[in-house]
């Protein structure tokens, strides 16, 4: 095993970058607040790609000119959590290309630690990877639940991996991976690297104009991801 020092930590966004899931998350949130409130939200004034549902929760109740207070966020995201088992069960969805290949070649290296960096709430990202048979390869991560602001996840995601392992994470020895802008910022805010893929609603032109390490049209090709992080 390579001394703590030499260690790399890769810290994996969800949707659209390792699953798409039939949009059964924005399906969970449009049902959930109908069940509460009997309406139904207009997610097209909102950027909803790579924001927390935190975030979300708050924009749609102040769409309706509900108080986005933690009491009633709290309602709105526990009755999101309660349809979406279903949501992800009937929705057309898969695991991205390559990204089990390299899940598994990551996971077999002494040298490389996998967490998650999501804005999906911690049960709902167990819910969505469970479901696609991918949620034991992360012992850890930050969550929607640490904050609505995506660019305040990352120290969570670096005290976890520190506490699980006992390893000071070097900001150039880290990787932050998304499929959104949000994403390689979120990145940039801690000092990590950043690698951007084209499998969600960005373009790798898109995503390069932010300046990430490297973008990829996807992960099919696991010796050209290994490369950008063998390199760093």
């Amino acid at each position: 095993m390579l001394p703590p020092d030499v260690k790399k930590l890769i810290l994996w966004d969800i949707d659209g970058t390792l699953i798409v899931s039939g949009r059964a998350g924005l399906h969970a949130l449009e049902r959930a607040f109908a069940q509460l409130y009997g309406r139904t939200p207009d997610f097209s004034q909102f950027d909803l790609f790579g924001r927390t549902d935190k975030w979300i929760a708050e924009r749609v109740l102040e769409q309706h000119g509900i108080a986005p207070s933690a009491g009633n966020i709290h309602a709105y995201l526990e009755t999101y959590l309660g349809v979406l088992h279903e949501e992800v069960r009937t929705r057309k969805g898969r695991v991205l290309p390559g990204i089990l290949e390299l899940l598994d070649t990551l996971h077999a290296r002494t040298d490389v630690v996998q967490g998650l960096l999501t804005g999906n709430l911690q049960r709902g990202a167990r819910i969505k990877l469970e479901h696609y048979r991918v949620w034991h390869y992360f012992a850890f991560g930050a969550f929607g639940d640490d904050s609505p602001i995506r660019n305040e996840l990352g120290p969570h995601a670096l005290r976890r991996a520190r506490e699980r392992h006992a390893v000071e994470f070097a900001p150039e020895r880290t990787f932050v991976i998304g499929d959104t802008p949000h994403d390689i910022e979120c990145g940039k805010v801690i000092g990590a690297q950043t690698i951007g893929v084209a499998t969600g609603k960005y373009s790798v032109a898109d995503l390069l104009a932010h300046e990430p390490t490297a973008a990829f049209q996807d992960f099919a090709d696991t010796a050209a991801f290994l490369r950008v992080v063998d390199a760093g």
